[in-house]
This record gives C-alpha cells, structure tokens and sequence, in this order.
C-alpha cells in the first residue's frame, strides 16, 4: 500500500511505522467519524468496509486490491463477501494497538485467532495435487474407475430425479447411470446441462451468476532473488498484478536447487485484453511489474511460463444472491438428488478447506 509493505496478518508496530503516527491518529478519527455518521448504504462492499473501518483504512488496504480482484468498482459489489472473507481481520487493532500502548501502557487481553489469518500450517511437499493424487489412488484401490480429460455435456433426469451424465472423450459420447450425482462445475454450466433443458426464467438465472478469470505469469528467477514470504498482495494501481507467490517458500521441492519460481497473479475477465495477450506477452509484462516494483530486475528473469484459469472466482453481485436461490429451488424441485458442492458448484468464494468439507458433508448426507 503506497510503495510500503505490511505484515500479513498485521502487526501493530509494523502497521504504525508504515503509516507515521500521524496517518494512524486520522485513521482512528476516520473509525470513530463513521460510528457518528456511517455511510448509508451498507448493502455494498464499498459500504459495509467503510462502516467497519472507516473510510482512511478502507482507501489504504481494501478499495484498490478489491477493485483489482474483481474488475468493477466496490461500489458495485454486495457486502456478502466483505461479512464472509474479512470479518475479524485486526487492520482496527493494528492501528488503535499501539496507540492505545503509547499513551496508555501495555495490557494483557486473550488471544484472538481468526481462521483466515493463521500463521502456520501444512503444506503438501509437491504441492496440494498430491491431496488429488493419493485420493484418485484410493478410489481406484477400492474398486472405483476414474475418467479423466472428460466433458460432462448433459445430465438426464426424468421423474423429479437425475438418472445419467452424458460426456464426451475425443469426440465420442459415453452415458453413465447415476443414483446420485455430485458436481464441481460452475453451478451455471450444471444447470445449462439439464435434459431436457430448465425453464427460460431458471436459464436466465443461471446466465446472470458471472465469474472473475485468473492467470498466473510463472517467472523463473535466481533463490536470492526471492523473498522469505509466500506471498505479497500488491494494492499499487501502477501496476496489473495482484498478488506475488514465491513456490520456494511454499516447498523447497516446488523448485530447482539455486532457483525458485514467482507467480504473478493478474484477475481478469475471460477475453479481455490481458487474457488474450499471448504468452511471450504476457511473461514480458511481469518481468516489467517485478521491476516497476522494485522486487526483481529484469535482468535477473530467466524464463516464464503463463497458466489460465477460467471461472476462479464467483461474482458478489447485487443480484447473486437472488440467481442462486432460483437455481437452488429448480434443483430441489427437479432433481434433488444432484448435488453442486465446492467454490464454483456453490457460487460460494470457499477456501479449498471448505471447498472440499462440502463434499465431505454431501457424502455423509
């Protein structure tokens, strides 16, 4: 934020050098301006930040890394995601902490953990395929094929119930019977698959959920070039990436000895400019914000690789909330016995740990 790193999650003396002692006063004031008079509509993510942390700490960490994230101004978003992804973070504590410490001393109060915030945890040594790759071994051990590299096209369902999945392979169509059926797709594609097909008013429904697209720019650089963190969000509207990886510091066995790998994050829109920058492109332009950024010179960039994701993220839009009910009750009324469960099934911005407890829930159900 403004040329400056913070730690994440924040710590209060980092935070207060960072701002000056003066910022961090107005930020305070901002906080206790808004429990005088808070914004008016809190319906948005604009508003419900504004309303917890004031406007001076919404401008420094949250209006320009959101905006990044989701290609429209927050203004624009429903303030679902902000109860859901930031309740409890301390960027409060962070400031008003050491104030309170200056003038008023030190004081023993409890520890607060808030899970998204957590310091430590484990990591797979080849990263988090290995979960995939020991659970495909398992289905297959207990008898179970897997298909792979499959496009569900259709799921039959007469009677109130889902009978079959329809995929193709190559071209050639395959019919699986099903009693139950569990989908990760994006809970639009789920419901555009129907045969025969959901009424107009369910289609427009589903063709209403959007998503936001994500593509990494992998660039190879020396070790010494890294840094210790696994990652930084980058809020500077200078330039178009988001959030920086170092893999080495995820797992030294991500990476080749002398070497690790930066992941240039970049939020996009599927077709849009920066999605259809070719490759060689694409890699020219984060080396460029690594040193725009004063992370890395481009001189010490070695090579680079780009990965595309569509439908990352579910849309936080005002009328979300409203498309995934209709899709919900059609399901429930026609086919209960189909299950959506993880981020894109639920249009629901899970964590991976979440993700899969849906599943988990789903099977014990």
């Amino acid at each position: 934020s403004q040329g400056r790193y913070y730690d994440y999650p924040i710590k209060p003396m980092n935070a207060l050098r960072n701002l000056g002692f003066l910022e961090a006063v107005r930020c305070v004031l901002s906080y206790l301006w808004v429990r005088v008079r808070p914004p008016k509509d809190q319906t948005t993510l604009e508003g419900y930040i504004a309303a917890n942390y004031g406007w001076r700490l919404y401008d420094h960490f949250f209006k320009t890394y959101n905006e990044k994230v989701w290609g429209v101004p927050a203004s624009e978003l429903s303030a679902d995601w902000g109860a859901q992804r930031i309740k409890g973070m301390s960027l409060w504590s962070a400031v008003w902490e050491p104030i309170r410490a200056r003038f008023f001393g030190r004081r023993r109060s409890k520890s607060q953990q808030v899970t998204s915030l957590i310091e430590e945890f484990q990591y797979p040594k080849y990263g988090p395929g290995m979960m995939w790759e020991r659970c495909r071994d398992l289905v297959e051990a207990a008898g179970t094929k897997i298909v792979m590299e499959t496009r569900v096209t259709g799921i039959r369902h007469e009677g109130g119930r889902a009978v079959a999945v329809v995929a193709e392979t190559d071209g050639v169509r395959a019919e699986y019977a099903a009693d139950e059926v569990i989908s990760t797709m994006p809970s639009p594609r789920l419901l555009q698959a129907m045969d025969p097909p959901v009424p107009a008013a369910v289609a427009e429904a589903a063709t209403g959920l959007t998503f936001r697209d994500f593509l990494t720019v992998a660039l190879v650089v020396p070790e010494s070039a890294g840094f210790p963190d696994n990652w930084i969000y980058i809020h500077s509207p200078d330039v178009k990436v988001g959030r920086i990886q170092n893999f080495g510091s995820w797992s030294p066995y991500l990476v080749k000895d002398g070497r690790t790998c930066l992941g240039l994050e970049y939020f996009v829109f599927e077709g849009d400019d920066i999605w259809s920058s070719s490759d060689e492109d694409l890699v020219a332009r984060g080396t460029r914000e690594l040193e725009i950024l004063g992370l890395v010179s481009a001189a010490d960039v070695e090579a680079g690789y780009v990965v595309r994701m569509p439908k990352a993220y579910p849309v936080y839009d005002d009328s979300y909330k409203d498309n995934v009910e209709v899709l919900r009750r059609w399901l429930d009324e026609h086919a209960p016995n189909v299950h959506p469960v993880g981020r894109n099934g639920m249009h629901k911005y899970n964590n991976q740990d979440h993700s899969m407890y849906t599943a988990m829930l789903t099977i014990e159900n």
